[in-house]
């Protein structure tokens, strides 16, 4: 929403919620391929891991302290290696190609690495206060 002389002023400046969200669009993309059959299981299954992990990392983005960050952070990477998890077995059953697979993967891992920072600034911040 703000991100005014590069100070981080809502959750949707942080990076990591950016690139969950583009995940986000992805995952919704690619589960209207789906058979309708699977409406209640693997497609219920991956929006809501994916909305499950932006929805942490805003809540700790909210939390006053460090700590709580950092636990929220961690359940959001716990929801992206869901999504890593169910997208193995949306490629492996047949319901996405290996290309749209690529893609999504790429971006876990990239969403990954973004949010492994976010939890080490957390502790660096928490270790030398």
């Amino acid at each position: 929403m703000n991100h005014e002389s590069g100070r981080i002023k809502s959750f949707t400046d942080l990076d990591a919620w950016k690139e969950g969200h583009k995940l986000v669009l992805d995952i919704y993309k690619l589960t209207n391929l789906f058979p309708r059959d699977e409406l209640f299981c693997l497609t219920s299954q991956l929006r809501r891991a994916g909305i499950s992990f932006t929805s942490n990392i805003a809540e700790g983005f909210s939390r006053q302290s460090f700590k709580e960050k950092i636990q929220f952070y961690s359940m959001a990477l716990g929801s992206l290696t869901e999504i890593q998890n169910q997208l193995l077995a949306a490629r492996d059953i047949g319901y996405i190609t290996n290309e749209i697979f690529n893609k999504s993967a790429e971006q876990t891992i990239k969403v990954n690495k973004i949010t492994n920072g976010l939890i080490k600034k957390s502790k660096f911040i928490i270790h030398n206060s």
